[in-house]
């Protein structure tokens, strides 16, 4: 059994303008990094159930990368999606409105290379990194 790791942000906007950047690919492209010298050059998505995505993870200095592919499970419009990496781990994120708040909380099963604490440290850093885009845009 894997270890399941939560985290969450909360996020000063509506649910409708939270899941949008959160699941259209110029948005992605644009906060999916967990430092400023990593980004995604590149990404695809296609959000529905059995449908893949697809974000490529590079350092900017182009020393290091790795693909983030998977196919999704569930699908609830400003509510929930759960997917499944292509390594078999589930993840799960719901957004949960309330007013002009929401709440996004992800839970993800743990892999078995890097310890805990520095996957969820990587996990919230994008996380946040997602809440500041949000906010700012």
């Amino acid at each position: 059994m894997k270890e399941l790791v939560t985290i969450k942000a909360s996020i000063n906007a509506s649910v409708e303008k939270v899941w949008k950047y959160f699941t259209e690919v110029e948005h992605i492209k644009r906060w999916n990094n967990a430092t400023s010298d990593w980004h995604t050059p590149y990404a695809e998505n296609d959000l529905r159930v059995g449908g893949k995505f697809l974000y490529r993870m590079e350092a900017r200095d182009g020393s290091q990368g790795f693909d983030f592919p998977g196919t999704y499970d569930e699908v609830i419009m400003h509510q929930k999606i759960a997917y499944t990496l292509d390594d078999t781990r589930k993840v799960k994120t719901t957004f949960n409105a309330m007013g002009d708040v929401t709440e996004v909380v992800q839970q993800f099963e743990a892999e078995n290379v890097f310890p805990i604490e520095m996957q969820r440290s990587g996990w919230q850093s994008i996380l946040d990194n997602f809440k500041k885009y949000v906010e700012e845009n």
